[in-house]
This record gives structure tokens, C-alpha cells and sequence, in this order.
């Protein structure tokens, strides 16, 4: 065996010795890099090289860094939560999206004073600085050193199949690995975990980390399985990034849509109704008209025609188009009427696709621009649904556009361009791209056509010059898609418009038009919601902005607040002249005093005021307040009008 191996580092060929690791290799503590990727698989920083090896650095400060960090720190809450509560038994802790979890079945729900108990030992824990060493087990062993762990047992028995994540099972190679928490000084075993790893090198490499909550979570998610305790924690790669998350997480809890619908009066979700079920509050329904107005105005515009469905069909629509077999889960179920059997619809776009069936096409209607608000129905399981963001009843602002294979890149450009627009109308414009290709097991058509529609969409999603991140398996079973991703005012991510191209729905409708040369030939099919869901994007929007939306989609554009009582038929008649001119206003003619009244347009977050006492009158002025409580005094009524319908009509924020 020689003792030298050559390995790629940094871009650049270098001998080590043999036995060397990764760690070793790049001369890595531990803290700023934690892991290693070799040939292009996450390791830990003890794996041992070998010959041809390329080894670059996964640093703590990565997504992929941050990752390894927070599934480390499952692993110590997992050893702390043993430690603490004897009877535990193990699920699964994966890293999560700025956080982790960890599942366990115990006798009682954990209670707020447990979580500081097991966050305290995890300090204990990690200020010990265990070592996590990884060693590789078969089947019998992997059973045998964990026979008291009846949720692991049962990953063992799916290796190699419907395996889990978190479960040990290299894929492919069929391989159980344990991770071992040993004690840095004797080397006693302090813990252990069925893990596929990688982790850090030591708990001393856990920068930060808090615990959040906890709640119950059905194992494997599946409602016919038992309902674990469920851990959350946040974990990241500095105190001061973790501080940043936190008040972020405070300032995402004032912007909450769903206190600050009931506070602003906008929507409700009455308990007669069920549950993702919303209705509409007057002042929520103008802003909801408002939006759906402008999106009508700006579709006519971009040549787009309107079309109508109803709310339910027969079953025969989502057997041809494929949705009962791919997508029956998230439907309602059916209704047996006069023999048939009726399903509520999940989506708008086999019924557009009977629009276009109707009658014969030709080649000079295409592009057809087809566009719905069409109400929908998806039966989202009661542990998803929140609030406007997910729910079971919502109407999309649907769009189906069929075009020749000719003028598909074209229209997918001029779409593309067309949905960032109308998003930066309404105030979002931090965006990147996501790309969502073919699920390997849940698809209908043929790799060529999946493959030639995902490089189109990619090339139109380059274009761009957008950020392009990858979503493997994530597309509808009949087309892959590029989401537009919206980072809003505090930072997170929201996925707002979806277009997805398809070329397999025409084939199983046997959509065709006539083409020029006289030939029957199918179109392509583009998919496309721009907001998502009226809903979901209502619900961002008031979390965007705060509830102080900008004057074109305030409820209430201007309150009317006299000095005294006497006053306040001069600014009826200064709010008819705004009603005149499109203004949304409200004059409050309650009994309150001023100050109270100013306090109750601020609650409401109303963008102007309009004051009036007897100079005002005498002038034929008002006082000018704006929402942020600057104030001009003795401004012409006619000058006040003005600005105001000028920053609607401009669509100014503020």
C-alpha cells in the first residue's frame, strides 16, 4: 500500500500522507470550517482520504455549514432529552430551515420549564466538548444496539427503500451508520444515534443555539401513526447572527397577518365555516377588489382573455387529466350525485383546458391568453393549514396560455418579465428564481419532453440575470416550473408566482389547433398563477407592510377628523370632493376627543388626516398628518386633494 495519495485541494493537485483526513487536509479547527465536501459528498472533517480525493471546505457560515451545525445540535437535545427523561424513545432530527427538530414519545407533552431543563443540559453538553465518531454497522448490529428504540428499528427495516433522511442508510451502498458521542478525555461513549451524518467534529463546534417550542407531530407524518413531542430549536454560526434571527422572529410576530387582520378588521375564520376557510371583512374586501382590479386591468392589457369555471366536476375530468391519480390526496373527497360521482376542484386548468377543446383552433389565435379567478379546493391536512398562507378554500388569479413550440421561449420571456412587474407593483422587489424539475417517480410523459421543457425553462430563467436555485423533484407531475421567490421587509422568503411548462396535459386532452401548413398539430401549454393565491398573497402583503399598506391598497385612504364638532361638516364636504376623485375616506364624528381620534387613525394605520378647526375653515385649508405623524399645517384644500390622488395613482409606499 503506498503512503502517499494524491488529492485535488483548493483547485491544485497535492501529495499527503496516507491515513490522512479531510481535517487534516485543510488544516481545519473545527469552527470556521466544520466539514469537508469530497467528491462532491458532505464528510466529516475525520473522514480519511483517498487516492484522487477532491476536497474543498464546507465552512460554518454556509447554508450547507449551517445545516450540519443544526443537525449536530439534534443530536446533543436528543442526548439531553435521554438524559433528562429516562423513557424517551427516539424519532427523527433533521435540520430545518433556519432551525432543526427532534421527535420523541414520551408519557407527557413536554412543558415550557422542560425546554429550559434540556436547553440548560445541552449547554453542559456542548461546553463538555463531545466528540462525534462515526462507525459504520449492519442490520443485526444496528438492531441489536438499539433494541430499546422501537422508531429506529423501524428505519432499519426501510433501508434501502422508503428510507428516512436522518435514518443512517447511505443510499445506494446500503450502509447503516451510528454516530457516537464520546467524552473528550476517556473516550467513554456518552451517547449514540442512528445518523447519516455528517456533523461537526465536537460539540464545542455549536456556536449558538436556543430552544424554541414544542408540540405534537404524528411519526413519519402520517395520522395513522403515533403522535410524538416535538422539539424545535434554532441553531447558527455566531451569537450575533442568532441575535439577528431573533429579533427578526420578533419583528415577524407584531407583523403576524393573522393578529393583525382581527385588529384591522380585514378577515376572519369562523369556526362555522372550518377550518383554512376565510371570510372577508368590508375593509379587507376593498383591499382584496383593489388587488383583483388592477391585476383585470394590467391581464386586458397584456392581451389575456377572461373565462369562467364552475366549483365542482365529474370525476372523469381529473381521471383524463391525470390529478386522481397523482394528486387525489389533496382533493376533498367526492360527492355522489344522480349516479356520479362530483369532485370540488383542486385547480382551474383541466376545465380551460375544455375552453380550448371547444371548438377548432387555428394557428392565428395562438398565443391564447386564457385567464381565471378561479376558487379552488384543496384539502390541506389540519397540522399546515395557517392562516391566509395556507388554507383549504382560495381563489387564483389563473392564467393557461397554449402557443405553438415556435413562440414557447418568447412567451415564456415576455410572461416571466410580465409577473416580476405586476409583483413590484404591489411593492415586493427582491426576488430570486427557483427551478423545480421532475420528480423521478411521480411524472406522466417522456424524459425528452420533460428534458427539453426543463432546459427551456432554465434558459428563460437565466436571462434574467436573477439568482437560479435548483429544486430537484419538485415539479407537478406533468411539467417542471420556475417559482418566483420574494424576500419581503424583514427578510423572508415567500414563493409567489409559478409558471410551469407543459407539454403533456395537451397530449392527454388531445389539444390541437391547425397549423399554417394545414396540419393538425398540439400546442404547448404554459401554467401560470401570479400571485398564487389571492389568499396567500393578501396574507403577505399584510405582513410585508406591516398592515400599513400604501394608499392605492389602504381600505380607508383618508381619515377626517375635526377639532370639535362643529367642524365636522366642513370635511364632509372636503371628503365629497375626494369620493369624487376615487379617495377612499371616512370623516369620525364620534364623541371622542381629537387626540383619541388621531390615536384611532393611527391604530388603523390610515396613510392621511385631514384636521379642521376654525383657522382651517376660515382659510379654506385643512392640517395635513401623514401616517407617520409629520404634519403640515394651513395646506389648501384643493393642494391636499391633489396629493393625495397623485400618490394613488402613483402608487407611492409609505
Amino acid at each position: 500500500m503506498s503512503a502517499e495519495l494524491r488529492i485535488t485541494l483548493a483547485g491544485a493537485e497535492r501529495v499527503v500522507a496516507a491515513g490522512t483526513t479531510a481535517g487534516d487536509a485543510l488544516e481545519a479547527d473545527g469552527r470556521a470550517v466544520i466539514a469537508a465536501r469530497v467528491n462532491g459528498e458532505p464528510r466529516d472533517l475525520a473522514h480519511q482520504v483517498a487516492e484522487g480525493d477532491v476536497v474543498e471546505p464546507i465552512e460554518v457560515s454556509s447554508d450547507e455549514g449551517r445545516a450540519i451545525v443544526r443537525h449536530s445540535t439534534a443530536h446533543v437535545m436528543a442526548q439531553a432529552v435521554q438524559e433528562l427523561f429516562p423513557g424517551a424513545r427516539l424519532g427523527i432530527g433533521p435540520p430545518v430551515e433556519n432551525g432543526f427538530y427532534y421527535d420523541f414519545d414520551v408519557e407527557q407533552a413536554f412543558h415550557p420549564d422542560d425546554l429550559k431543563r434540556v436547553e440548560k443540559r445541552m449547554r453542559d453538553i456542548v461546553k463538555q466538548g463531545q466528540l462525534f465518531s462515526r462507525r459504520a454497522v449492519s442490520d443485526d448490529e444496528a438492531r441489536e444496539e438499539l433494541a430499546a428504540e422501537p422508531y429506529k428499528l423501524e428505519l432499519i427495516g426501510l433501508k434501502g427503500g422508503d428510507s428516512d433522511d436522518h435514518a443512517g442508510v447511505e443510499v445506494g451502498a446500503g450502509q447503516l451508520t451510528i454516530y457516537d458521542n464520546l467524552d473528550p478525555k476517556t473516550g467513554e461513549l456518552c451517547w449514540k444515534d442512528l445518523c447519516r451524518g455528517p456533523h461537526v467534529p465536537s460539540t464545542r463546534s455549536i456556536p449558538a443555539f436556543k430552544l424554541m417550542r414544542s408540540g405534537g407531530a404524528y411519526w413519519r407524518g402520517s395520522e395513522k401513526n403515533p403522535q410524538l413531542q416535538r422539539i424545535y430549536g434554532t441553531a447558527w454560526e455566531s451569537r450575533d447572527k442568532q441575535d439577528a434571527y431573533l429579533k427578526m422572529l420578533e419583528e415577524a410576530e407584531k407583523r403576524d397577518h393573522r393578529k393583525l387582520g382581527a385588529e384591522l378588521d380585514l378577515f376572519s375564520f369562523p369556526d362555522e365555516l372550518g377550518s383554512g376557510l376565510a371570510v372577508f371583512h368590508p375593509k379587507g374586501g376593498v383591499i382584496r377588489r383593489v388587488m383583483e382590479d388592477y391585476s383585470r386591468r394590467k391581464h386586458e392589457e397584456a392581451g389575456y382573455e377572461f373565462v369562467n369555471t364552475p366549483h365542482i366536476t365529474k370525476e372523469t375530468l381529473y381521471q383524463v387529466s391525470g390529478h386522481l391519480d397523482w394528486y387525489r390526496d389533496g382533493m376533498f373527497p367526492p360527492m355522489e350525485l344522480e349516479g356520479a360521482r362530483y369532485y370540488l376542484k383542486p385547480m382551474n386548468c383541466p376545465m380551460h383546458n375544455l375552453i380550448f377543446r371547444a371548438r377548432g383552433r387555428s394557428y392565428r389565435e395562438l398565443p391564447l391568453r386564457l385567464f381565471e379567478f378561479g376558487t379552488v379546493y384543496r384539502y390541506e391536512k389540519s397540522g399546515v393549514v395557517h392562516g391566509l398562507t395556507r388554507v383549504r378554500g382560495m381563489t387564483q388569479d389563473d392564467a393557461h396560455i397554449y402557443c405553438t413550440r415556435e413562440e414557447m421561449r418568447d412567451e415564456l420571456t415576455s410572461l416571466l418579465r410580465f409577473v416580476l412587474d405586476l409583483l413590484r407593483d404591489y411593492g415586493l422587489d427582491d426576488f430570486y428564481l427557483e427551478l423545480s424539475t421532475k420528480d423521478p417517480e411521480k411524472f406522466v410523459g417522456s424524459d425528452d419532453v420533460w428534458e427539453e421543457a426543463t432546459e427551456t425553462l432554465r434558459e428563460v430563467a437565466e436571462a434574467e440575470r436573477l439568482e437560479l436555485v435548483l429544486d430537484p423533484g419538485g415539479a407537478a407531475f406533468y411539467g417542471p416550473k420556475i417559482s418566483v421567490q420574494t424576500r419581503d421587509a424583514i427578510g423572508r422568503t415567500w414563493q409567489m408566482s409559478t409558471i410551469q411548462l407543459d407539454f403533456n396535459l395537451p397530449e392527454l386532452f388531445e389539444l390541437e389547433y391547425q397549423a399554417s401548413d394545414g396540419t393538425r398539430k398540439r400546442p404547448v401549454m404554459i401554467h401560470r398563477a401570479l400571485f398564487g393565491s389571492i389568499e396567500r398573497f393578501f396574507g403577505v402583503l399584510v405582513e410585508h407592510y406591516a398592515g400599513a399598506f400604501p394608499p392605492w391598497l389602504a381600505p380607508v385612504q383618508v381619515a377626517g377628523i375635526p377639532i370639535a364638532d362643529a367642524h365636522a361638516p366642513y370635511l364632509q364636504d372636503v371628503a365629497k370632493k375626494l369620493r369624487e376623485r376615487g379617495i377612499r375616506v371616512e370623516v369620525d364624528t364620534a364623541d371622542d376627543r381629537m387626540q383619541k381620534k388621531i390615536r384611532n387613525a393611527q391604530k388603523a394605520k390610515i396613510p392621511y388626516m385631514l384636521l379642521a378647526g376654525d383657522d382651517d375653515i376660515a382659510n379654506g385649508a385643512v392640517s395635513f398628518r401623514y401616517r407617520n405623524g409629520e404634519q403640515k399645517n394651513g395646506v389648501p384644500v384643493e393642494q391636499a386633494i391633489a396629493e393625495i390622488v397623485n400618490s394613488v395613482e402613483r402608487r407611492v409606499q409609505v
